[in-house]
């Protein structure tokens, strides 16, 4: 593996930034500075930790980083289902994201527990 742009994980969250990009672009203009902003900056956050913390170096930096992506994947499924309720995003659009969020989520976690081992 020579850069983060290898890890599998990393691609799959640029993916979904991608997908919530196209989907907040259908929200209401009263929401840009309230939702469409919190749901893209949280989903934002899912890739640019995994590749922050792996240029960083040692293991419990990695770590760090990839708990504030995690973190931050958690925060955008909570936004997900908000925008879900206020029907902001209909049932086909949320069941793909959030099955593609729920992946990443399983990525992510087993990744961090394969790191923890290592230590």
């Amino acid at each position: 593996m020579n850069t983060f742009r290898d890890l599998l994980i990393w691609q799959k969250s640029m993916n979904l930034v991608t997908e919530i990009y196209r989907v907040t672009n259908l929200f209401p203009k009263e929401e840009i500075y309230g939702l469409t902003s919190q749901i893209r900056r949280s989903s934002i956050s899912i890739p640019s930790n995994i590749a922050e913390g792996y240029g960083r170096e040692g293991n419990n930096d990695y770590l760090r980083f990839l708990n504030i992506s995690i973190s931050s994947l958690f925060e955008m499924q909570t936004q997900l289902e908000i925008s879900f309720n206020l029907n902001y995003i209909n049932e086909n659009q949320f069941t793909k994201i959030n099955g593609e969020s729920k992946e990443i989520e399983r990525m992510l976690s087993s990744f961090i527990r394969k790191i923890k081992d290592r230590n």
